[in-house]
């Protein structure tokens, strides 16, 4: 998606933005569900809930750098790959005119 973006824009940091807001909403659902069901194990309560504890606590930390890195850092890192250079002039044209890729 964001090299459709990128051919698009032409512009790597605008792409990353734009395609960071559209993976936004459904990242942070699926992150926030999962902890969200991982802070019982996490607290240890019950019987023999004392040795999944750490279990939990290790997957809600996971979840979160994972989350965090989805959203701020692969987005980085694709701009800083593709660089704020000109687009060759057939980027040029395949992004004013995107239907003549697919003939």
């Amino acid at each position: 998606m964001r090299k459709k973006r990128l051919l698009h824009h032409g512009d790597p940091v605008e792409a990353a933005i734009e395609a960071g807001f559209t993976r936004f909403r459904p990242v942070l659902m699926t992150a926030l569900a999962m902890i969200i069901g991982m802070i019982p194990m996490a607290l240890g309560l019950g019987e023999g809930g004392e040795q999944n504890a750490p279990l939990g606590r290790a997957v809600i930390g996971g979840l979160l750098c994972a989350t965090v890195a989805t959203l701020v850092f692969v987005p980085a890192v694709f701009s800083l790959l593709h660089g704020r250079r000109d687009p060759s002039p057939g980027q040029q044209l395949a992004a004013s005119n995107p239907g003549a890729m697919q003939a």
